[in-house]
């Protein structure tokens, strides 16, 4: 089975997007975690654009260069070559990357040359980069968009001068699977008659969502390297997401014949990183990575799962780094995963009368607020069919938002909370670094419940009427990570419910073990 090289280009093509500028230690931080999701490339960046690019790549090549292989972009001129190199070459494996138009729009109209003389550029940048470094990556940009025989006159004459590695750009989306797929055909067996040892790439872009399929149709027909970004960013509408590239191959070797060296469970890790110091959200329902990947809401689909998760999981989420699916509460859900729902939470001593009673009630509560979750259920079945021997944690347990103030200002921002917890009232008034901060500081002072903020979002629903409050939070007492979520006109309130709720989760997990541990 042929293993795919995998080269990251976040660092590079990734930041490119609008308002994703890294500072130097995210761009490390990034790196290292490339280098732990196992990637066998990492493309740092340009660093002839700017002399904070190229500390930057140097310093990754430094630190992060001992067992990945670092490149940088090149133009086809003698300073952005020499720039790669001398950033790079700290590693133990540098690689200089080149890139030079082949199609008639770049060439006559970017360029405003002839093919001859872009042809001759490109062979003499090849030669200058070939006698800093033996590893060296000629593009061949906007080359779905290339007549083929110029594009084929172009890779044999850089592969002749010394290219390593040449690479197929889909700059602007132009491809189709199987059209791209073919020209990659035709490309490779030309190029294992002329030289073997070459190894083919391929670079897709996304303009028209077609970036995954157009990278695999390339692996099916002979691609050895494909280049990819993390969450999919990158100019435009973006690149072909590692993510959904190294899963396609993982879910499907049977078809492809390939695999990647890519650590899959640290996916989930990376994605989340990249999102956070990018500043850029991640769609719910992205595929891998998205908040919903792995979520399940359909009563129909929960009955599947509950009964055979393959019924509709083909990926399984721990493969990922996802701790486990997460089946939704809501209207749509049926009887089956509400009896699951409270039977994880202790909840099985119920008649079919007294269960009926729980579904309407749960019913009536999720049309009310959208989603349910298992601390509500308590409320459900302690205002239905409570009795003195029934099993299960208590009410005052658990923690009920009773009123909050937020003051906000440049020097001190602060917020004061009343936690109602059973019969008690429990209050807390902190300061933070933002509204937000001092609010969950509050919260946290006031349950006690020593615990981390991992993830915080607010998105705006219903027209911009109502906020989405997302936090995931670690709890230090039991290291597990618990991930919720609220919704309010009011976005502090609805962040505040959403971390109150969060920190729910933990109770009850925590009081279910303790049970479970008392019955062993």
């Amino acid at each position: 089975m042929r293993k795919i090289i995998v080269l990251d280009t976040t660092l590079r093509d990734g930041e490119q997007v609008p308002g994703a500028k890294l500072n130097l230690y995210e761009k490390l931080e990034i790196a290292n975690q490339l280098k732990n999701l196992n990637v066998d490339i990492i493309e740092a960046g340009f660093p002839a654009s700017s002399a904070g690019d190229f500390k930057a790549v140097e310093e990754i090549a430094k630190k992060v260069g001992d067992k990945v292989m670092i490149t940088a972009l090149a133009r086809a001129v003698k300073s952005d070559i020499d720039a790669v190199y001398h950033s790079v070459k700290h590693a133990e494996q540098p690689l200089i990357h080149i890139v030079l138009g082949t199609s008639d729009v770049h060439v006559q109209k970017k360029f405003r040359k002839t093919r001859e003389q872009i042809l001759e550029q490109g062979v003499e940048a090849v030669k200058y980069a070939k006698s800093l470094c033996p590893n060296v990556q000629y593009s061949t940009e906007d080359a779905s968009r290339s007549d083929f025989e110029y594009l084929w006159q172009t890779i044999e004459a850089v592969v002749k001068a010394g290219a390593t590695m040449i690479n197929i750009p889909d700059t602007v989306g132009y491809a189709v699977p199987e059209e791209f797929g073919e020209l990659i055909r035709k490309i490779n067996e030309r190029l294992k008659n002329l030289n073997p040892d070459v190894i083919l790439s391929v670079h897709c872009h996304n303009d028209t969502g077609l970036a995954t399929a157009n990278t695999l149709a390339a692996i099916k027909n002979g691609a050895d390297k494909v280049e990819c970004t993390i969450n999919g960013i990158g100019e435009r509408a973006g690149n072909a997401a590692l993510e959904e590239v190294v899963m396609g191959l993982f879910l499907r070797k049977d078809y492809y014949q390939a695999t990647t060296g890519i650590k899959t469970t640290e996916l989930k890790k990376t994605s989340r990183l990249v999102s956070s110091l990018m500043g850029l959200d991640v769609q719910v329902n992205k595929a891998i990575v998205g908040d919903n990947a792995f979520a399940h809401s359909s009563g129909i689909h929960q009955d599947g799962l509950l009964k055979s998760r393959d019924a509709y999981e083909v990926i399984h989420p721990e493969d990922v780094g996802v701790d486990d699916m997460e089946i939704i509460l809501t209207a749509r859900s049926g009887r089956h995963a509400v009896k699951n729902a409270l039977a994880q939470v202790g909840f099985t001593n119920y008649t079919d009368e007294e269960f009926e009673q729980i579904f309407a009630k749960f019913l009536e509560l999720a049309d009310a607020k959208k989603e349910v979750y298992n601390h509500d259920l308590f409320h459900i079945v302690q205002s239905t069919i409570r009795r003195d021997n029934a099993e299960g944690p208590e009410l005052k347990d658990l923690y009920e938002l009773a009123d909050m103030q937020v003051v906000i200002n440049n020097n001190f921002p602060s917020a004061s909370v009343k936690i109602k917890k059973g019969d008690e009232i429990l209050t807390a008034s902190n300061v933070g670094d933002g509204a937000v901060d001092a609010l969950y500081t509050a919260i946290r002072e006031a349950t006690g419940v020593e615990l981390n903020l991992l993830e915080y979002k607010l998105n705006s629903i219903s027209r911009g009427k109502e906020a989405l409050g997302r936090v995931s939070i670690k709890v230090s007492r039991n290291g597990k990570n618990y991930s919720s979520k609220a919704i309010d006109t009011d976005i502090l309130k609805a962040s505040a419910l959403a971390f109150v709720n969060a920190v729910n989760m933990a109770v009850v997990d925590e009081m279910v073990s303790k049970r479970e541990q008392a019955v062993v």
